[in-house]
C-alpha cells in the first residue's frame, strides 16, 4: 500500500510553487549515509516506496533504512474524455515536495561501500538527479 496521511484538513490541494532550496532536512541527521536531492520535483508515494525496497532488499536484514520525506501532498486528475468544467478532479496520487539539498533516504548500521551501493539503487528509482552524502560529526 503507498504511503498517504491518515487524514487530512483539505482533501485537494492547489499545486503551488517550489522555488529555492531545502532550508530544513538538508542534513543526515539519524543514519551514516544519505541520499539528497539535487533538483527540485514531485516525488510521489510509488517512487517512494520503490525506492524503500530497494535499500532494504539489498541489505538483507543489516542496517537500518531511515525515510526522511512523506508525500503530504495530494495530485488530483480529472478522468480522460471528460468535459471542461464541472469542477476540480478527484485526488488521485500523494506526493511530497522536494526541493535541492533536502535529504531523502538515510542508512546505518553498515560501511561505507555498501551503504553507496544502496543509495545508488535507490537513486536509479527516483525522478531527480540525487547524491551520496555523509554525517557531519560534530568533534
Amino acid at each position: 500500500m503507498a504511503m498517504m496521511p491518515k487524514r487530512v484538513k483539505f482533501r485537494k490541494s492547489q499545486r503551488g510553487k517550489m522555488k529555492g532550496n531545502a532550508t530544513r532536512g538538508n542534513f543526515v541527521a539519524f543514519g551514516e549515509y544519505g541520499l539528497q536531492a539535487l533538483e527540485t520535483d514531485w516525488i510521489t508515494a510509488k517512487n517512494i516506496e520503490a525506492g524503500r525496497v530497494a535499500a532494504t532488499h539489498f541489505l538483507h536484514r543489516e542496517g537500518k533504512v531511515y525515510l526522511r520525506l512523506f508525500p503530504h501532498k495530494p495530485v488530483s486528475s480529472k478522468p480522460l474524455e471528460t468535459r471542461m468544467g464541472k469542477g476540480k478532479g478527484e485526488p488521485e496520487f500523494w506526493v511530497a515536495r522536494v526541493r535541492p539539498g533536502q535529504v531523502m533516504f538515510e542508512i546505518g548500521g553498515v560501511n561505507e561501500d555498501v551503504a553507496k551501493q544502496a543509495l545508488v539503487r535507490v537513486a536509479h528509482k527516483m525522478p531527480i538527479r540525487c547524491r551520496f552524502v555523509k554525517r557531519r560529526h560534530s568533534l
